[in-house]
Protein backbone atom coordinates (compact mmCIF):
# COMPACT_ATOMS: atom_id res chain seq x y z
CA UNK A 1 0.00 0.00 0.00
CA UNK A 2 1.76 3.61 -1.32
CA UNK A 3 2.01 6.10 1.70
CA UNK A 4 2.43 10.10 1.35
CA UNK A 5 6.09 10.06 0.92
CA UNK A 6 6.71 13.93 0.02
CA UNK A 7 4.48 16.76 1.31
CA UNK A 8 5.05 20.02 1.03
CA UNK A 9 2.33 22.60 2.32
CA UNK A 10 2.11 26.32 1.79
CA UNK A 11 5.88 26.74 0.36
CA UNK A 12 6.61 30.50 -0.10
CA UNK A 13 10.12 31.86 -1.10
CA UNK A 14 11.55 34.90 -2.29
CA UNK A 15 14.85 36.44 -2.88
CA UNK A 16 16.37 39.60 -2.36
CA UNK A 17 17.46 41.02 -6.01
CA UNK A 18 19.79 43.87 -5.20
CA UNK A 19 18.65 46.55 -2.33
CA UNK A 20 15.15 47.29 -3.36
CA UNK A 21 13.88 44.42 -5.32
CA UNK A 22 12.64 40.81 -4.55
CA UNK A 23 11.44 37.90 -6.63
CA UNK A 24 8.96 35.66 -5.37
CA UNK A 25 9.79 32.23 -6.41
CA UNK A 26 7.37 29.97 -4.89
CA UNK A 27 3.84 31.14 -3.81
CA UNK A 28 1.96 29.05 -1.42
CA UNK A 29 2.97 25.82 -3.47
CA UNK A 30 1.31 22.52 -2.22
CA UNK A 31 2.82 19.25 -3.30
CA UNK A 32 1.82 15.26 -2.57
CA UNK A 33 4.32 12.68 -3.77
CA UNK A 34 3.30 8.94 -2.95
CA UNK A 35 5.60 5.97 -2.51
CA UNK A 36 5.75 3.65 -6.02
CA UNK A 37 5.53 7.56 -7.73
CA UNK A 38 7.12 9.10 -10.46
CA UNK A 39 6.11 12.35 -10.92
CA UNK A 40 7.09 14.93 -13.36
CA UNK A 41 8.28 18.77 -12.80
CA UNK A 42 7.69 21.15 -15.63
CA UNK A 43 8.36 24.36 -15.85
CA UNK A 44 10.66 27.07 -18.14
CA UNK A 45 13.74 28.01 -16.48
CA UNK A 46 13.40 30.22 -13.71
CA UNK A 47 10.27 29.02 -12.33
CA UNK A 48 11.20 27.71 -9.31
CA UNK A 49 11.91 24.23 -10.50
CA UNK A 50 15.36 23.74 -8.53
CA UNK A 51 14.33 26.17 -5.75
CA UNK A 52 11.25 23.69 -4.87
CA UNK A 53 13.28 20.02 -5.38
CA UNK A 54 16.11 21.87 -3.10
CA UNK A 55 13.25 22.67 -0.31
CA UNK A 56 11.90 18.95 -0.81
CA UNK A 57 15.29 17.79 -0.29
CA UNK A 58 16.43 20.02 3.03
CA UNK A 59 18.79 21.89 0.86
CA UNK A 60 16.99 25.13 1.33
CA UNK A 61 14.28 26.22 4.10
CA UNK A 62 11.29 27.66 2.68
CA UNK A 63 10.15 31.81 3.97
CA UNK A 64 6.77 29.80 4.88
CA UNK A 65 5.15 26.67 4.69
CA UNK A 66 5.52 22.81 5.84
CA UNK A 67 7.78 20.45 4.13
CA UNK A 68 6.83 16.44 5.91
CA UNK A 69 8.94 13.53 4.78
CA UNK A 70 7.78 10.15 5.52
CA UNK A 71 4.65 11.56 7.46
CA UNK A 72 7.51 13.40 9.75
CA UNK A 73 7.48 17.14 9.47
CA UNK A 74 10.72 18.63 9.31
CA UNK A 75 10.14 22.04 9.88
CA UNK A 76 12.02 23.38 12.62
CA UNK A 77 14.74 21.13 12.50
CA UNK A 78 18.05 21.79 13.04
CA UNK A 79 20.77 21.29 10.66
CA UNK A 80 22.42 18.52 12.08
CA UNK A 81 19.39 16.08 11.99
CA UNK A 82 18.38 17.96 8.64
CA UNK A 83 21.58 16.08 7.56
CA UNK A 84 21.24 12.96 8.68
CA UNK A 85 17.32 12.92 7.21
CA UNK A 86 18.96 13.69 4.02
CA UNK A 87 21.80 11.16 3.72
CA UNK A 88 19.37 8.41 4.47
CA UNK A 89 15.94 9.22 2.74
CA UNK A 90 16.49 11.58 0.32
CA UNK A 91 19.06 10.90 -2.71
CA UNK A 92 19.56 13.74 -4.86
CA UNK A 93 20.47 13.79 -9.33
CA UNK A 94 22.08 16.71 -10.58
CA UNK A 95 21.97 18.01 -14.36
CA UNK A 96 26.25 17.15 -13.93
CA UNK A 97 26.41 14.01 -11.89
CA UNK A 98 29.11 15.80 -9.94
CA UNK A 99 31.06 12.74 -9.48
CA UNK A 100 34.03 12.67 -7.53
CA UNK A 101 36.92 12.16 -10.59
CA UNK A 102 39.38 10.48 -8.20
CA UNK A 103 37.50 7.49 -7.46
CA UNK A 104 36.40 4.79 -9.28
CA UNK A 105 32.16 4.32 -10.12
CA UNK A 106 31.94 1.97 -7.52
CA UNK A 107 34.03 3.88 -5.25
CA UNK A 108 31.68 6.59 -6.02
CA UNK A 109 28.92 5.14 -4.56
CA UNK A 110 30.54 3.28 -1.54
CA UNK A 111 31.44 6.42 -0.36
CA UNK A 112 28.10 8.10 0.03
CA UNK A 113 27.12 3.94 2.09
CA UNK A 114 30.36 4.46 4.41
CA UNK A 115 29.16 7.65 5.52
CA UNK A 116 26.16 6.47 6.68
CA UNK A 117 28.12 3.74 8.71
CA UNK A 118 27.40 0.76 6.31
CA UNK A 119 30.44 -1.74 6.31
CA UNK A 120 32.72 -1.86 3.52
CA UNK A 121 31.85 -5.55 2.22
CA UNK A 122 28.04 -5.38 1.79
CA UNK A 123 28.40 -1.24 0.40
CA UNK A 124 30.76 -2.70 -2.15
CA UNK A 125 28.14 -5.58 -2.97
CA UNK A 126 25.32 -2.55 -2.72
CA UNK A 127 27.14 -0.82 -5.39
CA UNK A 128 28.20 -3.52 -7.66
CA UNK A 129 24.41 -4.31 -7.75
CA UNK A 130 23.28 -0.86 -8.86
CA UNK A 131 25.63 -0.57 -11.36
CA UNK A 132 24.51 -4.11 -12.99
CA UNK A 133 20.89 -2.72 -12.63
CA UNK A 134 21.45 0.20 -15.17
CA UNK A 135 24.29 -1.71 -17.35
CA UNK A 136 27.52 -0.27 -16.33
CA UNK A 137 29.22 -2.72 -14.05
CA UNK A 138 31.61 -3.20 -16.47
CA UNK A 139 33.51 0.19 -15.50
CA UNK A 140 33.25 -0.20 -11.63
CA UNK A 141 36.97 -0.26 -11.58
CA UNK A 142 37.06 3.35 -14.06
CA UNK A 143 37.24 6.58 -12.68
CA UNK A 144 34.91 9.57 -14.48
CA UNK A 145 37.21 10.68 -16.96
CA UNK A 146 37.37 7.55 -18.54
CA UNK A 147 33.60 7.20 -18.81
CA UNK A 148 31.27 8.63 -21.49
CA UNK A 149 28.45 10.83 -20.09
CA UNK A 150 25.76 8.72 -19.81
CA UNK A 151 27.92 6.55 -17.88
CA UNK A 152 28.92 9.01 -16.02
CA UNK A 153 25.38 9.57 -15.02
CA UNK A 154 23.94 6.28 -14.70
CA UNK A 155 26.81 5.94 -12.20
CA UNK A 156 25.38 9.06 -10.21
CA UNK A 157 22.09 7.61 -10.31
CA UNK A 158 23.40 4.82 -8.37
CA UNK A 159 25.15 7.12 -6.03
CA UNK A 160 21.70 8.62 -5.27
CA UNK A 161 20.20 5.35 -4.70
CA UNK A 162 23.66 4.29 -2.44
CA UNK A 163 21.53 4.75 0.62
CA UNK A 164 18.13 3.00 -0.12
CA UNK A 165 16.23 6.46 0.09
CA UNK A 166 12.56 6.44 0.02
CA UNK A 167 12.58 9.88 -1.77
CA UNK A 168 14.13 10.72 -4.94
CA UNK A 169 14.40 14.35 -6.54
CA UNK A 170 16.10 15.05 -9.92
CA UNK A 171 17.15 18.17 -11.06
CA UNK A 172 17.47 18.15 -15.04
CA UNK A 173 18.80 14.43 -14.74
CA UNK A 174 19.38 14.27 -18.66
CA UNK A 175 19.37 17.70 -19.58
CA UNK A 176 23.45 17.20 -20.56
CA UNK A 177 22.91 14.60 -22.91
CA UNK A 178 22.21 14.09 -26.16
CA UNK A 179 19.00 12.82 -27.34
CA UNK A 180 19.45 9.34 -27.74
CA UNK A 181 21.73 9.00 -25.03
CA UNK A 182 19.04 11.09 -22.97
CA UNK A 183 16.66 8.23 -23.73
CA UNK A 184 19.18 5.27 -22.90
CA UNK A 185 19.67 6.89 -19.32
CA UNK A 186 15.99 8.07 -18.48
CA UNK A 187 15.24 4.09 -19.35
CA UNK A 188 18.27 3.45 -16.75
CA UNK A 189 16.67 5.46 -14.03
CA UNK A 190 13.29 4.25 -14.54
CA UNK A 191 14.26 0.58 -14.31
CA UNK A 192 15.71 1.99 -11.24
CA UNK A 193 12.53 3.87 -9.69
CA UNK A 194 10.23 1.18 -10.64
CA UNK A 195 12.42 -1.87 -9.12
CA UNK A 196 12.66 0.10 -6.03
CA UNK A 197 9.02 1.15 -5.47
CA UNK A 198 10.61 4.67 -4.02
CA UNK A 199 8.59 8.49 -4.57
CA UNK A 200 10.40 10.24 -7.43
CA UNK A 201 10.56 13.86 -8.78
CA UNK A 202 11.85 15.07 -11.92
CA UNK A 203 12.23 18.17 -12.65
CA UNK A 204 12.58 18.48 -16.70
CA UNK A 205 11.94 20.08 -19.37
CA UNK A 206 12.01 16.97 -22.23
CA UNK A 207 8.18 16.63 -22.88
CA UNK A 208 8.23 13.40 -23.97
CA UNK A 209 10.06 12.09 -20.69
CA UNK A 210 7.53 13.82 -18.59
CA UNK A 211 4.91 11.87 -20.57
CA UNK A 212 6.21 8.27 -19.19
CA UNK A 213 6.00 9.49 -15.63
CA UNK A 214 2.79 8.45 -13.59
CA UNK A 215 1.73 12.20 -13.39
CA UNK A 216 3.03 15.80 -14.48
CA UNK A 217 2.97 18.82 -12.40
CA UNK A 218 4.20 22.37 -13.08
CA UNK A 219 5.03 25.41 -11.76
CA UNK A 220 2.63 28.63 -12.65
CA UNK A 221 3.57 31.98 -10.33
CA UNK A 222 4.89 30.26 -7.39
CA UNK A 223 1.74 27.51 -7.55
CA UNK A 224 2.36 23.74 -8.10
CA UNK A 225 -0.66 23.13 -10.67
CA UNK A 226 -1.53 19.68 -12.70
CA UNK A 227 -0.32 19.12 -15.95
CA UNK A 228 -0.91 16.50 -18.92
CA UNK A 229 -1.33 13.10 -17.75
CA UNK A 230 1.86 10.86 -17.50
CA UNK A 231 1.64 7.06 -18.15
CA UNK A 232 -0.29 5.69 -15.35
Amino acid sequence: MSETMLRLAGISKTYNKGKSSEVRVLDGADLMLDTGELVALVAPSGAGKSTLLHIAGLLDTPDAGAVEIGGVDMTGLGDRRRTVVRRQEVGFIYQFHHLLPEFTAEENIVLPQLANGIARAKAEARARDLLARVGVDGRAGHRPGAMSGGEQQRVAFCRALANAPRLLLADEPTGNLDPATSDQVFDALLDLVRGTGLAALIATHNLDLAARMDRIVKLDGGHVVRGEPGAR
